[in-house]
């Protein structure tokens, strides 16, 4: 079975590198990208299971990324973890809004954040189908 492959998009190495080792130990492929404008290029070359993306970003901040994946039809299935410092009030709304699967201050609780992965990933959260009504 092949491994899920994660793509982690921030512009601070140090968060980069622990989610990497992070992940990996989780059994995920990881892939990275510095800024808006190689998040896209990467996402439409890798095609990964899942982002987890900062806001701030050089190049095309989060919320542009989010609209280019949203407006993509190759891509717009793919869950988006928003993983900011920016100010939650502002701007977890704003995210969820514009198509993130969840929200998270950094730093974040670890344990939560691979909980989250995790659900994002499970085959029930992509076959799901809304409630009859």
């Amino acid at each position: 079975m092949q491994k899920p492959k994660i793509l982690v998009v921030d512009d601070d190495p140090d968060l980069v590198r622990a989610l990497r080792l992070r992940l990996r130990a989780n059994n995920y492929e990881v892939s990275t990208a510095s800024d808006g404008y190689a998040a896209i290029a990467s996402a439409q070359k890798e095609r990964p299971s899942l982002i987890i993306l900062d806001l701030g970003l050089p190049v095309g901040d989060g919320f542009v990324v989010l609209d280019r994946l949203q407006s993509s039809d190759a891509l717009c299935g793919i869950p988006v973890i928003v993983l900011s410092a920016r100010d939650p009030q502002a701007n977890e709304q704003r995210a969820l809004r514009a198509g993130a699967a969840a929200f998270f201050q950094k730093p974040a609780d670890n344990d939560e954040l691979m909980n989250v992965i995790r659900l994002s990933l499970s085959p029930a959260q992509s076959q799901a189908a809304p409630w009859p009504s």
